[in-house]
């Protein structure tokens, strides 16, 4: 069984990364491989991160996935094929046993960070739980979220940033939420993509701002993250979901090496 220990296996943060959503085997072994290359260079714990299906859409045409057991096997696939962890979402109860037999990391959604039954459920598979922080809670209130899978019998879990909301359609990151969560006693992670989506368009498709992923991912460093959630993609601009704020794969290497730099500085 994969444990928060497994990631802590360096000096470095550790990285969760990979696209929005699965789109195909090919796409994703692709990615999982380009990545494994760099953090292997850059001796960066990494867990490859991909959705099975995406269930917040703000349309009914937007994509939701390819199919949950074909997408699923294809994370297993990236796991046995470059020995890496990976992560995906959850979104009800039922999904939590289902989704343990094919990952190692098991992601609740920022919106559902509340759901109670959703968190046991997760808790109960024994899986790493990586809770999102609400859009709509203070940093300090995350810690009943996480008190919930630790009572449910599980303390393997992580906190992850992903900013708060700002107005109709803004985030803003208040980076002071990451030693306030540290406190915790769990690691804390810095989503450097979905904090910078502009969600509730009028288009009905979120926009972003990936202009400022180094920004983001830069300050999140600086003032201690244990990792970072990074989705990338070969081509954003053709991804079937959430390119608006992805970082273009080519990108990665190089922000990663900038980011350790600072690691090591501080």
């Amino acid at each position: 069984m994969y444990t928060i220990d497994n990631l802590k296996g360096t000096d470095n943060f550790f990285l969760l990364a990979g696209p929005c959503v699965i789109e195909g085997e090919e796409m994703a072994l692709r990615i999982a491989e380009r990545i494994v290359t760099i953090t292997q260079k850059l001796n960066i714990p990494y867990v490859f991160k991909g959705s099975y299906r995406k269930a917040n859409r703000s349309r009914l045409d937007s994509f939701t996935g390819i199919g949950d057991e074909k997408a699923l096997k294809i994370l297993r696939k990236v796991h046995e094929t470059f020995d890496v962890p990976t992560v995906t979402d959850i979104h009800e109860t039922h999904e939590a046993e289902m989704a343990a037999e094919y990952v190692d990391i098991l992601q609740i959604p920022a919106f559902l960070c509340r759901q109670t039954d959703l968190l046991v459920a997760a808790a109960h598979t024994g899986k790493i739980v990586n809770i999102k922080k609400g859009q709509f809670l203070s940093p300090d209130a995350m810690q009943f979220a996480a008190q919930k899978v630790a009572d449910a019998g599980n303390r393997n879990i992580m906190l992850t940033e992903r900013g708060t909301t700002f107005g109709y359609t803004d985030l803003v990151v208040d980076f002071r939420g990451i030693p306030q969560m540290q406190q915790f006693g769990y690691p804390v992670v810095m989503d450097a993509t979905h904090s910078l989506q502009q969600p509730n368009q009028s288009s009905g498709v979120t926009g972003g701002m990936p202009a400022l992923i180094e920004t983001i991912a830069k300050a999140a460093i600086a003032v201690g993250a244990d990792g970072l959630f990074i989705e990338t993609h070969p081509e954003p601009a053709k991804a079937k979901s959430d390119g608006a704020n992805m970082l273009q794969l080519d990108l990665l290497e190089g922000l990663l090496a900038r980011l350790i730099r600072i690691r090591q500085a501080i």
